[in-house]
């Protein structure tokens, strides 16, 4: 049976392009890659050959932050109204973006995947932001639009097809059952947290009657049950990839397929995390994915792996022990156990690949039985998230809690922004804090605490300190100014740019008022720690302008070395801080140009 694109049709496609093309004009002009000029009460950009013109009116606020009112974008192409292409824009652009033509063809095919999913979603419709003020937290997670508010091809997926996207893609929020394998102890590695063992994972995560199936199956082609360990893979990835890729695995049973989950889960935003749907207090299940999405093959390292629940020990006995993180409601969600296999023959290649990241799995610990019952999960995602209507759930949220917006924002700031500063000049601690890694908790609509994800792969400590010796992977010093840019820019230009821009633009809260309240959360944090001895100087006139998509045009496959992050930013120049304690430097800011 042929799988039908209903929601491939030209309505979809044009309201999809056209949001596509105005955040990639957006996005391009705050990383400097372009700059259109302004022209009457509006603005336009010429390509580099003149033959297409686009013109648009919007807002600029701060960190050159481009608010284009979609409907007034026209695209001209040699004087005659043309439709408007985001694939069309990037070949356009190709000179002003650098990308080479080698790399092209997977940047625009990451182009053609983000316009399908928006078109699915578009078509679907989805639940208004007055819906999801109080709905649970499964719903609000399936509703988000968006992806990356920073990246342009923020939705590749390449690998999927039409019917893998409406079985597994996080916007379809159909539930599906994990494939579970046995490997083989001796070609494996099990890694557990501190006071866990394999009998507490297992018996946890699998009923009774799942275990003594698989055990079952081990005996009936002759294999002992205890000479393996457990191994869950995502239904994709064993259909695709370990099905062809390790036939050899499979036929000499280092590897066995043992059956399905009675469990149903569910795909999280990041597509390859897994919610448990049937029991929601159990872990999240991470896989590997062997699919191509924002500049990264989504696979997981076995060797990476190891000492990641060492990692999320060490991470959470620090902000466990850490009063000023344990007031604001800043808690992390341990990654408690890990597994890789590691018994084929491309771990014996004299080079890595990316088939080294093909066979393993972590598991995550669940928010939801750590909060009170009256309490809402929401991810930190949505707080930039519009629905089909053009509304802002952040806006929605402020509108149903008992506060102003200006004590919204400041009770957000308290449980977010102050916590990373926190962690970063008390500790030398950063995390990856985008929208995505973190869960909102609610009160009454209010921002009431938070739990950081994604502890293993993300952290880092960027000052000399002392850790145990079997994690000093993540001890990456830099100097100051490096430093400060885990806020500047992880926090101020990748996450709260975008917010302060929706609430400006929905009139909920002047954009300076939101700036003067981030100021105001750094200044609350440094009053109430006077004898903090850092450097760091987050009220600073400028910082550098590290560049997300630029990363992703240079190089479609790997954006950055995950070894070595630091030596693969790319920067466009400096930004002025819209926090700054000089006068001169904010009268610099550019200012909001009438839409």
């Amino acid at each position: 049976m042929i799988a039908e694109a209903a929601h491939l049709t030209p309505l979809t496609l044009e309201n999809a392009q056209r949001h596509l093309v105005a955040k990639a004009i957006a996005e391009f002009s705050h990383e400097r890659l372009i700059a259109p000029e302004p022209i009457g009460d509006g603005w336009r950009l010429v390509t580099a050959e003149g033959t297409a013109e686009y013109r648009f009116a919007a807002q600029r606020t701060a960190l050159e932050h481009w608010i284009i009112d979609e409907a007034s974008l026209e695209r001209r192409v040699n004087g005659e109204p043309a439709p408007l292409d985001a694939q069309a824009l990037i070949l356009e652009l190709q000179p002003q973006l650098g990308i080479s033509d080698a790399l092209l063809p997977v940047y625009l095919e990451e182009i053609a995947s983000t316009l399908a999913g928006a078109a699915f979603k578009i078509a679907r419709g989805g639940a208004s932001v007055d819906e999801l003020v109080d709905a649970d937290f499964q719903t609000i997670e399936t509703s988000m639009t968006e992806g990356h508010p920073g990246f342009v091809a923020n939705n590749g997926r390449i690998g999927f097809g039409v019917t893998d996207h409406a079985a597994f893609a996080p916007e379809a929020g159909t539930p599906f059952r994990v494939v579970w394998l046995a490997a083989r102890r001796s070609q494996s590695h099990l890694a557990l947290g501190a006071g866990l063992d394999e009998e507490a994972l297992i018996g946890g995560e699998l009923s009774e009657a799942e275990r003594t199936l698989f055990a079952s199956r081990l005996d009936a082609v002759g294999e002992d049950p205890s000479d393996y360990h457990l191994l869950p893979v995502h239904p994709w990835q064993w259909e695709n990839r370990i099905t062809v890729t390790f036939a050899p695995d499979l036929a000499r049973r280092d590897l066995v397929l043992i059956g399905e989950s009675e469990s149903e889960y569910r795909a999280q935003q990041s597509v390859r995390t897994m919610f448990n749907a049937t029991h929601p207090s159990r872990h999240y299940v991470k896989t590997a994915l062997a699919v191509q999405n924002m500049g990264f093959l989504r696979g997981l390292s076995p060797a990476y792996m190891r000492v990641t629940p060492a990692i999320n020990d060490w991470v959470a006995d620090l902000v466990a022990s850490d009063s000023t993180l344990g007031d604001a409601g800043f808690r992390v969600l341990r990654e408690r156990a890990s597994i890789g296999y590691t018994g084929d023959v491309y771990h014996r290649t004299s080079q890595p690949s990316a088939h080294r990241k093909m066979l393993a799995a972590l598991w995550r610990e669940s928010p939801v039985p750590l909060i009170r019952p009256e309490q809402q999960l929401a991810t930190m995602a949505s707080l930039l998230h519009r629905d089909s209507a053009g509304r802002s759930f952040a806006t929605a949220l402020i509108r149903a809690a008992d506060v102003s917006p200006s004590e919204w924002v400041a009770a957000y700031l308290r449980v977010y922004l102050q916590p990373l500063v926190h962690c970063l000049l008390v500790h030398d601690l950063a995390f990856m804090p985008h929208g995505e890694n973190l869960i909102l908790i609610l009160d009454d609509h209010v921002p009431s605490g938070v739990f950081m994800k994604d502890i293993g792969e993300e952290v880092a400590v960027l000052g000399a300190r002392d850790v145990p010796e079997d994690i000093r992977r993540i001890v990456t010093p830099v100097d100051d100014e490096e430093k400060a840019l885990a806020i500047f820019t992880d926090v101020f230009d990748g996450v709260l740019r975008h917010l302060a821009g929706i609430l400006h633009a929905d009139g909920t809260l002047r954009e300076d008022v939101f700036w003067r309240l981030v100021a105001d959360a750094v200044d609350e944090h440094a009053a109430r720690h006077p004898d903090l001895d850092s450097r760091v100087d987050l009220r600073a006139d400028s910082f550098a302008h590290s560049c997300l998509n630029r990363l992703q045009l240079r190089n479609t496959l790997q954006m950055v070395d995950l070894t070595n992050q630091s030596s693969s930013l790319l920067y466009a120049g400096r930004l002025n801080n819209p926090i700054t304690r000089s006068a001169a430097a904010l009268t610099a800011t550019p200012v909001a140009v009438g839409v």
